[in-house]
């Protein structure tokens, strides 16, 4: 059964930074692709960032520049640095993960099956 947990959420400061982490356990394909999203009160639920099994990345517009995802293979972790976080960066972060190769370049909601319970990251100006 495939599990994911993030931490690392908490309060920061406008232009302060933050990481978060995502364990994964029960996860063992070869093509796969997995993510970071993130929901905002009263707003859908978006895309952030992703990263594919042969190590190809991409972020949102709204992100780039600032965030980073990463992963660590021998540890089954998934990570997102955040840098130069803004107001707008308020959100709950969801780990996502799916069993089918993404295409570069997209965030689809609907494309991943498998979520974390989230973790909430504040920012305050």
């Amino acid at each position: 059964q495939v599990q994911l947990r993030e931490s690392g959420g908490g309060s920061e400061q406008a232009g302060g930074s933050l990481r978060l982490s995502c364990a994964v356990s029960g996860y063992t394909y070869s093509d796969y692709c997995m993510g970071w999203f993130r929901q905002a009160p009263g707003k859908e639920r978006e895309g952030v960032a992703a990263v594919r099994d042969d190590g190809a990345t991409w972020n949102a517009d709204s992100v780039k520049g600032r965030f980073t995802i990463s992963q660590d293979k021998a540890k089954n972790t998934l990570y997102l640095q955040m840098s130069s976080l803004e107001p707008e960066d308020t959100a709950t972060y969801y780990c996502a993960a799916t069993t089918r190769r993404c295409i570069v370049g997209t965030l689809y909601r609907s494309a991943f099956g498998y979520w974390g319970q989230g973790t909430q990251v504040t920012v305050s100006s």
